[in-house]
């Protein structure tokens, strides 16, 4: 990790994702951490970045399936001037890895990347968990840069923790050698440590520890809302967003696997490895633990474990458990997750309606009507969204509200990007996807260029930019007061019984949220697993 300033800072700008490339300058003013000295880089925009600093000794051989341990200190400076590895995961092909450069993939990955602009003292943390379904994803990728935010008065933190395999496998050798007997969820572990570490150190990054804000989107949403749950991650920070994911239902609604399950899972998994011994399983190469994603294969991913997370999500707030701060969430009009699958035309729309809920078709009907194709097709992509984000982001918003004292603010995306003239995609058509999973964050960020550094895709307006400052600062005001309002948005307070978002599309209005009785139908029907993989 120690290489010289000038060329991997000029790597690290490509990586960050600013309004225009952003180019090294001098170095970083050297800063003290509790593991030791660390240097970064001096931006363009005047920016500091400190890119791979560990948080966490590699969980590597002996280390592998355990707690986070600590970092071994070092004496010297540490040249922070680059980002670290990839954790270990899947390649991603040329047509879905268009907007991050080279993927460095490695099982010694537990780093942590810090953005802050000279002059900040006690400034609002925001700390951003990344997506991809929780087998995918890196810190790295310029679409989760904090030069922006940290360039509009916010220290910004974004971190690797363990995806996949190496970050959920339940075994029941594993919880044996456990001290809390539980296992899997090391994901989540990998993510407290680094919250302990930002309570530790980021002053002297010019950052408040007693005042950060956990943000994520996907299953870095399903993240914030685990880590609200969990009674580790208690005084680790004061303010939460969530940005499409949340694995949360009634309380009585089972939506992870207990422990037992899990470890079945991880089972099917050693066999699959064809191994016959944990030992066996750590000797492996990391790169060989991939689940294929494929029907029938192993289902690794979080599970209620008892000790990160020892109730179900419904039930920990149910009882008034969970970590209770003001929470910020929401989600885009267009994400779709397969439902009732591409409709063809109007009679091909009713004819899926009566095969997927029969008897209650004519119900559903009522609910989404549809006279023509097109509206056929837009029926049944807001059933999609409804049957799945909407329904989990409700169920959170609703289960603070009912025990928990800080407040909640919701909001829907739904501004579609402005894409270049010609682009194709292999996974959706620029003509209709709209406001699609994942589509919101670069305007939440300030990464809107993180789109265009390797290909150009994006053919951004001033009146775009205007509006991605206008929500960066509106994070903003929210990590730093526990509401989100500023001059030119003005959000209502979620309300339970008559429920209100703000809708960001054009400009920024109040509007009510989908019609609860939609939602209330689709309770009653089992649950859609969403895969949260990042989109174009």
């Amino acid at each position: 990790m120690k290489v010289s300033i000038a060329i991997a800072g000029m790597f690290a700008a490509l990586c960050l994702g600013s309004e225009a490339p952003a180019q090294a300058g001098a170095a970083a003013p050297i800063l003290k951490t509790g593991s030791g000295q660390v240097q970064g880089v001096t931006l363009k925009s005047g920016v500091r970045a400190y890119l791979g600093i560990p948080y966490a000794a590699p969980p590597v051989r002996e280390l592998r399936w355990r707690e986070p341990q600590p970092v071994r200190r070092w004496t010297g400076v540490y040249h922070a001037d680059r980002f670290g590895p990839q954790c270990t995961q899947p390649q991603r092909g040329l047509q879905t890895n268009q907007y991050s450069g080279a993927e460095v993939t490695s099982e010694d990955c537990l780093y942590l990347n810090v953005w802050s602009r000279p002059g900040l003292k006690k400034a609002p943390v925001i700390v951003y968990i990344y997506g991809g379904g929780f087998f995918i994803g890196a810190s790295n990728m310029p679409l989760y840069g904090g030069e922006g935010v940290a360039e509009r008065g916010a220290v910004f933190v974004n971190l690797n923790y363990r995806v996949g395999v190496l970050g959920f496998l339940s075994l029941p050798e594993l919880s044996a050698e456990s001290a809390h007997k539980a296992s899997g969820d090391y994901a989540f572990l990998d993510q407290i440590a680094a919250l302990k570490w930002v309570h530790d150190n980021i002053a002297a990054f010019g950052g408040d520890p007693n005042n950060v804000t956990i943000a994520g989107q996907s299953a870095g949403s399903m993240s914030v809302l685990a880590l609200q749950a969990s009674p580790l991650a208690k005084g680790l920070f004061q303010k939460a967003v969530g940005m499409s994911g949340a694995q949360i239902g009634p309380p009585d609604q089972p939506v992870l696997k207990p422990l037992p399950a899990g470890e079945a899972e991880g089972q099917k998994f050693e066999a699959l490895m064809k191994v016959k011994s944990l030992d066996e399983l750590r000797a492996l190469p990391a790169d060989r633990l991939v689940v294929p994603r494929v029907p029938g294969s192993p289902s690794i991913g979080p599970v209620m474990d008892g000790y990160v997370l020892p109730a179900q999500a419904g039930a920990i707030f149910a009882a008034g458990r969970q970590n209770d701060v003001p929470l910020m969430l929401g989600f885009a009009h267009d994400e779709s997750f397969g439902g009732l699958g591409a409709i063809k035309d109007l009679a091909d729309y009713r004819d899926k309606v009566q095969a997927k809920y029969g008897a209650r078709s004519a119900e559903f009907l009522a609910l989404y009507p549809a006279t023509s194709d097109e509206e056929a097709k837009r029926q049944a992509r807001d059933a999609d969204r409804d049957a799945t984000m909407v329904l989990s982001m409700s169920d959170w918003a609703k289960a603070q509200t009912k025990t928990g004292h800080a407040p909640v603010y919701s909001y829907l995306f739904n501004r579609p990007h402005s894409y270049a003239p010609g682009v194709r995609f292999t996974d959706m058509d620029p003509a209709t996807a709209g406001a699609y999973h994942t589509s919101e964050v670069p305007y939440w960020l300030g990464s809107l260029s993180a789109f265009n550094q390797f290909r150009h895709t994006r053919d951004w307006t001033a009146a775009d930019w205007a509006f991605s400052h206008a929500m960066t600062d509106s994070l903003i005001a929210f990590a730093k007061t526990g509401k989100p309002d500023t001059a030119t948005m003005h959000w209502p307070r979620y309300e339970a019984q008559h429920p209100m978002l703000l809708e960001l599309d054009q400009t920024a209005h109040a509007a009510p949220w989908p019609d609860q009785r939609k939602l209330d139908f689709f309770r009653t029907t089992p649950p859609v697993v969403l895969s949260g993989a990042v989109r174009d």
